[in-house]
This record gives structure tokens, sequence and C-alpha cells, in this order.
């Protein structure tokens, strides 16, 4: 019996832009809506990430879904 992968997703990052310092930026991987998996994270990653969240508005935009090519 022959099995078949299903076609790959896209995939896409939830990138949190700084404020300050033009082309710096959070990035982390994410689903089409901005879920990040954070099981999935690394323990630095992961701190980076609920840090990003919480500066928003502060030091970094607001997030955005960005698609991979």
């Amino acid at each position: 019996m022959a099995t078949f992968a299903a076609p790959c997703a896209p995939h896409f990052e939830l990138r949190f832009q700084s404020l300050f310092q033009q082309g710096r930026a959070w990035v982390f991987p994410c689903d089409a809506c901005g879920q990040v998996d954070l099981d999935h994270l690394g323990e630095r990653a992961l701190a980076n990430y609920l840090y990003a969240r919480t500066v928003i508005g502060r030091e970094v935009m607001p997030p955005r879904v960005c698609r991979l090519p």
C-alpha cells in the first residue's frame, strides 16, 4: 500500500517589529491565524515571545502574521 504525504501547508511567522531600531524584530513560527505553539518553543524563545507580548506599544509594534515564501 502506497502512502502519500499531504501537500505542505504554507508556513507563517509572527513578527514583532521594534519601534526604535529599524530592521530589528522578534519572529516566531505560527499558524495562519498567528497562533504560536508555545510547547514547541525553546526556553529562550518562549521567554522572548512572552516578553515581546508584554512590551507591545512600548518597544514593539503589534505583531503581524507574515507568510513565508
